[in-house]
């Protein structure tokens, strides 16, 4: 998911690791499997405590992931057109990003109103502490699908983004 190449299982499976296929914990799955619904998905798994381990929210996550993906720095104007959301979203986060010494804002020579954010050290390693737990959760709710419509969906929701983008 944040790498190039997905690792995938025998079976066409992205994976971060193996431990799911384990004897003891598909023991455990096939005997606690029956026994989910949507009424109790709350109560015998962790889907909340997933939620609230790292203390985060989705924006934010977000900013996180593309100053990963671009660790020279971004400008905000940049964040805002990769994450599609104005700069008045983006500045919130990256304001307390900073504060807690996650991100810094770095003068663009030649331009003094410009600034770009990068990930401090620290913010790099938090925040890949949390891409493994979100990659381990996406592949959880996708490691059914095979890799063929894994392809089809993303090309589908490629097409979709190109016809957004023409349309405004």
């Amino acid at each position: 998911l944040y790498n190039t190449q997905p690792r995938r299982d025998s079976d066409g499976r992205n994976r971060v690791d193996e431990k799911e296929v384990t004897p003891e914990v598909q023991q455990e799955v096939a005997a606690l499997w029956p026994q989910v619904t949507t009424e109790n998905l709350n109560d015998i798994s962790d889907f909340r405590g997933f939620r609230t381990e790292f203390a985060t929210t989705l924006p934010r996550f977000d900013v996180m992931s593309a100053l990963h993906r671009h660790p020279d720095g971004l400008k905000m104007s940049e964040i805002s057109r990769l994450l599609r959301v104005s700069n008045g979203n983006i500045t919130g986060i990256v304001d307390k990003l900073t504060d807690e010494g996650l991100a810094l804002r770095v003068s663009v020579a030649g331009d003094r109103r410009a600034n770009l954010i990068r990930l401090t050290p620290k913010g790099r390693a938090l925040f890949a502490d949390h891409a493994a737990v979100h990659e381990g959760w996406i592949d959880e709710l996708l490691g059914s699908v095979d890799a063929d419509d894994i392809a089809n969906m993303t090309a589908w929701l490629d097409e979709l983004t190109t016809h957004h983008e023409e349309e405004t």
